[in-house]
């Protein structure tokens, strides 16, 4: 099936991610390419990662993963980013999560909402077997897409201070393969490496391989096609 360029008739974006660096892994390349042509991008964050660094306290990785996301965010134009604080590592599904997001989604009244990759399971190109996806990827990723249609609902969540917000246009979500829309990240593959990159004390724990090398490795399985091109691929929705 064709890919076609994801629609650009927007101008805020929201991108929402279960952990501090998976936005890094691939959909932060698009990020570039969106603030670079003047696009307003946040980041929105479930967690703060604290259960994701074998040997390190959750009280010590917590404020660490987020100063690196905050880091990482600015290499790619993106200034703010907000957490829920929702803990790592055991994300539900349901009304809290939902709730909490329909709130961030009418705080920032984005017309294009992003998130990751939320099937059972994942394969990067060339891989095999597949790879369970994670627990947190998976809730968060279903709550995103509810969550959007709450936001512009009085009924749900009606204790809620926000003011109802119903014009995402488009909900976005990360695809590594076949997918049926792209972003062309030709140009910025660097900048989502250096992105990467700032994850330092979370990828030092990962391999004894440098640091860069691996940022590298990881952007070039989620941006790199077999005819060479560059690109980051979602699944689109209407809002």
């Amino acid at each position: 099936m064709p890919t076609s360029p994801l629609p650009d008739d927007w101008q805020r974006a929201l991108v929402i991610a279960a952990h501090p660096d998976d936005i890094e892994y691939g959909l932060a390349a698009a990020v570039a390419v969106w603030t670079s042509a003047g696009k307003e991008v946040h980041y929105l964050l479930a967690t703060r990662g604290e259960a994701g660094m074998a040997g390190v306290p959750p009280e010590e990785a917590g404020p660490l993963r987020e100063e690196e996301e905050r880091r990482s965010a600015a290499v790619v134009g993106v200034g703010e980013v907000e957490f829920l604080d929702h803990r790592d590592g055991v994300l539900v599904a349901g009304p809290e999560l939902r709730r909490d997001l329909a709130a961030a989604i009418r705080r920032h009244r984005p017309e294009l909402v992003v998130t990751g990759y939320f099937g059972a399971t994942w394969t990067p190109p060339g891989v095999s077997p597949a790879s369970v996806n994670s627990a947190d990827h998976r809730a968060l990723g279903q709550s995103v897409i509810d969550a959007v249609a709450d936001a512009g609902n009085e009924w749900i969540f009606p204790d809620l201070a926000e003011e109802r917000w119903s014009d995402v246009r488009y909900i976005a979500v990360g695809e590594l393969v076949d997918p049926p829309h792209e972003v062309d990240v030709s140009g910025v593959v660097d900048l989502a490496v250096a992105s990467l990159s700032e994850h330092r004390r979370y990828l030092e724990l990962l391999s004894d391989d440098p640091v860069e090398e691996q940022a590298r490795q990881i952007v070039d399985m989620s941006t790199l096609t077999e005819d060479g091109r560059r690109r980051v691929g979602f699944r689109l929705y209407w809002g």
